[in-house]
């Protein structure tokens, strides 16, 4: 296999709207945040009792989702005023990670809250699992059926602009839990991406993530404690080790492409840096997630689960 441009796909991942998405909305607190307004949370108290998130936390993470235009605020009391948070137009573009995030959690993570056991699609009346697709041959896709390559886009250079529209919200540090479960943050998924574009050697993934070594060592430990990454000593010089991905982390591909979907097309709206061709049908891919039982795509107010609003 030939091995990747460091160069090239440094300045691709760190332009890629995926990174800079997740910089905006993939820190733990603001994931919860929005999967909460997905199942139904609109008051402030509800998401604190659910989540038992940091009342000024709570804040600066709803304040920060408004600012972008995610959410929008409603009253639902008037003497005195108190306001209710709902999804925006926006907002609701964010649904198909947001049920990548579901699969993945139900069968790999611990959620930051208590997810829905099963989802009702209301147009078929059956139980069904979210199935990611080609949105132009309508094939179910997984990672293998891909081929990716990179491209610069200059103006993701400098798409730093708009964010600061709103706080900028940083993944934590220590990773101790992320969006998508305990095991899972911002700087995981660039890991799980660095990796599916080649890069398997710890030296490769430190020149193309730019994290410092102490860092990268105790990310590379951790995701191999929680069955993440698979380590091997390298056939080829057994002084180096090669990281390559564990079924959970495989699984993350449809949350990822998702993700870097919706950034690319609906908030920075501008061409992706890692283009992704599906093998069957040859054309550029376009993820669409849709209902394992009628095979037609999924909107909010179309499916139904335990506990959620009709």
């Amino acid at each position: 296999m030939k091995p990747p441009d460091l160069a090239q796909t440094r300045q691709a991942l760190t332009q890629s709207p995926l990174s800079q998405g997740l910089q905006l909305i993939g820190d733990r607190w603001t994931v919860a945040v929005l999967l909460g307004a997905f199942l139904g949370l609109r008051r402030f108290e509800a998401w604190q009792s659910e989540l038992g998130i940091p009342r000024h936390t709570l804040t600066q993470r709803l304040k920060a989702l408004t600012a972008l235009g995610l959410l929008r605020q409603r009253p639902y009391q008037t003497k005195p005023v108190r306001m209710g948070y709902h999804l925006t137009t926006q907002g609701l573009q964010l649904y198909p990670q947001v049920l990548m995030m579901w699969v993945w959690a139900r069968r790999w993570g611990a959620a930051q809250m208590t997810l829905p056991p099963s989802l009702l699609h209301k147009p078929c009346g059956h139980n069904f699992s979210p199935h990611m697709c080609c949105a132009q041959c309508n094939e179910r896709v997984g990672v293998n059926d891909l081929t990716f390559s990179l491209q610069i886009n200059p103006e993701m250079a400098t798409a730093e602009a708009p964010r600061q529209r709103a706080p900028r919200l940083a993944a934590r540090a220590d990773g101790a839990q992320g969006g998508l479960g305990l095991r899972v943050d911002r700087w995981t998924l660039l890991i799980v991406s660095a990796v599916l574009l080649g890069c398997h050697h710890f030296d490769q993934l430190s020149q193309v993530l730019g994290i410092g070594s102490s860092v990268l060592a105790r990310r590379l430990a951790g995701m191999e404690e929680s069955a993440l990454l698979l380590c091997q000593a390298d056939t080829n010089d057994a002084r180096r080790k090669i990281y390559r991905l564990a079924p959970a982390s495989r699984d993350l591909f449809g949350y990822i492409i998702c993700f870097s979907s919706w950034a690319s097309r609906h908030h920075f709206k501008q061409a992706n840096t890692i283009r992704s061709v599906h093998k069957g049908c040859g054309h550029a891919f376009v993820p669409k997630v849709v209902c394992s039982c009628c095979g037609e795509g999924l909107v909010p107010w179309d499916v139904g689960f335990e506990g959620g609003e009709d």
